[in-house]
């Protein structure tokens, strides 16, 4: 019956699996028929907890209120909880609206069984999210809203995959940690906050939507801004002035046209234009204008790249300024020796660079990021329940390395 099928996520893999290839199963979605009327859909520990974290909004900015919710959740699990204030994020990070952070802490939180908050792993993800808000919905067999995939989906199914090794006595303390962090979709400051708990592991699991499959690498990141500073003056009169707009827009045309470096493993580098200000009236020669750009790294350092761009921008106009982001780095080659998972190489950035150490580093989560970050986010629930299981066999080939 529907019912007793969905009182048990795990009872309901345990079943599947008996109809069919364990390992073909356990890491790739699979469907379950599902009705959101149905009681058992709340009683379900993976699906109640998933719906509470995306139901409460959590913006880059305004992580708070998700925050004291996650806080109290793994209290009440058993896990000894240590929260680690990160300042508030700036106006130029945060991307929540001022009347919604409202000034209220954030933090990262390390959760733990037992006393010792020094394990052998680290599972981690992020609880913030991009804007805007979308509720939750469940379509037939799909979750909708913001966070569903980012990364609410990787934060619900970790401590899930957590609480199930426990309850069936594979780790103990000392073995696993959970943190979760803030930040993460604008300058990771919660993962590199993070850094000043004094702790290192043997493995860090990172949680992103790979599609259920085990990332061996990532793109880089090189963030920067162009500035032009020109002369207002009436429009009527340009010559009176010198406009800041003419003088950034041949630059950012040469740059859109640049060959950027590649590798066979990455594809080609690419380059986004995503903002461009500048002015204050279309009577008024603009006195300022400017850029911000990301470049996703395919090849190289970030350090090389800031120097083709340096030398592409003075070529067209010496007096431009650029700026570039403290937070970049080039490509991210990721561990991938678990066997049973699809490996997969994915564009966008994450907070691995952001975590110091010498650890083992792997990255795996439920979703598409194709979908995340636009306004029809949303999985299945068979990704969810096959993430669980995709994440306990990667602690446990972890605990097997020494």
């Amino acid at each position: 019956m529907l019912t007793s099928t969905w009182l048990s996520h795990g009872l309901l893999a345990l079943t599947t699996i008996s109809q069919c290839n364990a390992e073909s199963h356990m890491y790739h979605d699979v469907q379950h028929p599902f009705n959101e009327e149905n009681s058992a859909f709340s009683e379900d520990p993976l699906l109640s907890l998933h719906r509470n974290l995306v139901e409460i909004q959590s913006i880059t900015g305004n992580e708070h209120d998700l925050g004291e919710y996650l806080h109290g959740y793994l209290v009440k699990s058993n896990f000894t909880v240590e929260k680690q204030q990160v300042e508030q994020a700036s106006k130029a990070c945060a991307q929540s609206p001022p009347d919604l952070r409202n000034g209220q802490s954030r933090f990262n939180l390390l959760a733990y069984p037992g006393s010792s908050r020094n394990t052998r792993i680290l599972l981690s993800s992020h609880y913030d999210t991009v804007p805007p808000f979308w509720p939750y919905e469940v379509r037939g067999q799909e979750i909708w809203g913001r966070g569903s995939v980012d990364d609410k989906a990787c934060v619900a199914t970790q401590i899930i995959a957590v609480e199930e090794l426990l309850a069936s006595n594979e780790i103990g303390p000392g073995d696993v940690a959970l943190l979760f962090v803030v930040g993460e979709e604008t300058t990771g400051d919660g993962m590199r906050r993070a850094n000043d708990l004094g702790l290192s592991w043997e493995t860090a699991i990172f949680g992103e939507p790979t599609e259920l499959k085990l990332a061996s690498g990532h793109k880089g990141l090189l963030p920067f801004t162009i500035k032009a500073t020109g002369k207002a003056a009436h429009s009527g009169y340009p010559w009176l002035g010198e406009s800041a707009n003419s003088m950034l827009i041949p630059a950012l045309a040469k740059l859109d046209r640049m060959q950027l470096p590649w590798s066979e493993k990455y594809g080609p580098s690419t380059l986004n234009i995503g903002k461009v200000e500048g002015g204050v009236a279309m009577n008024v020669i603009a006195e300022t204008a400017t850029a911000g750009i990301a470049i996703r790294v395919a090849n190289g350092t970030a350090e090389q790249l800031k120097e083709i761009i340096l030398g592409a921008v003075r070529e067209v106009d010496e007096r431009l300024e650029v700026t570039f982001s403290s937070n970049a780095y080039g490509p991210v080659d990721i561990d991938h020796d678990v066997e049973g998972f699809e490996r997969v190489t994915v564009n966008y950035g994450t907070d691995i660079p952001n975590l110091k150490g010498l650890h083992k580093r792997y990255l795996y989560g439920p979703g598409s990021i194709l979908v995340a970050h636009s306004d029809h986010e949303h999985l299945t629930v068979g990704n969810l329940t096959a993430a669980v299981e995709g994440y306990k066999r990667i602690v446990r080939h972890a605990l097997k390395k020494k």
